[in-house]
């Protein structure tokens, strides 16, 4: 006992062969001890596969060029990916277990969205200013949740800042076009 106690669980006693007390606690005693090195080693097992699974969607997470978030069920992110931290201008230590609405607040709105419609994607443009610059994001938000159970949100987003401002110039040429061909054709 005091082996199994230490960690040892393969620790045995000696059976004696007969049916007395002493035999079927020495049985029992082997069994316990057996399952209970069996349950380890299935624990151990399933713990080195979530890691690889952890490590696996890290690593892809980690060369996807757009911001990836996970959040549990309370809002707290979980799961920030580096293009998630260099677009928000942060480090993903500083994400992680930080509340999504203290660390982005212009997107609490649409994490609103998302959750008061779990399983579809809610998506749209937010604008952030960080350290004097002002970007534009394209966000999107999916949750899931149960009846009786709230399970997190995935947020995604890319900066569209440049895009924007590409159709916003190509607008005012269109419009400057038009204002100089009405001059010259009134």
């Amino acid at each position: 006992a005091e082996r199994i106690r230490e960690g040892d669980l393969s620790a045995r006693v000696t059976e004696g062969g007969s049916d007395d007390e002493i035999g079927s606690l020495s049985r029992a005693f082997n069994r316990m001890t057996r399952q209970l090195s069996e349950q380890r080693e299935e624990l151990v097992a399933a713990n080195r596969a979530m890691d690889r699974r952890r490590r696996f969607t890290e690593a892809v997470l980690s060369g996807v060029s757009a911001g990836v978030v996970g959040l549990d069920g309370k809002g707290i992110i979980t799961l920030p990916n580096s293009s998630a931290a260099a677009l928000l201008e942060t480090r993903v230590e500083a994400l992680t277990g930080k509340s999504f609405a203290e660390a982005v607040p212009e997107m609490t709105e649409l994490l609103q969205r998302a959750r008061q419609n779990p399983g579809r994607i809610v998506e749209g443009e937010v604008s952030l200013i960080r350290e004097g610059h002002r970007r534009t994001f394209m966000v999107r938000i999916r949750t899931d949740q149960t009846a009786d159970q709230r399970f997190g949100a995935i947020v995604t987003f890319d900066d569209v800042t440049e895009l924007v401002t590409a159709q916003r110039t190509a607008a005012w040429a269109d419009v400057a076009r038009r204002i100089a061909h009405e001059i010259k054709n009134p």
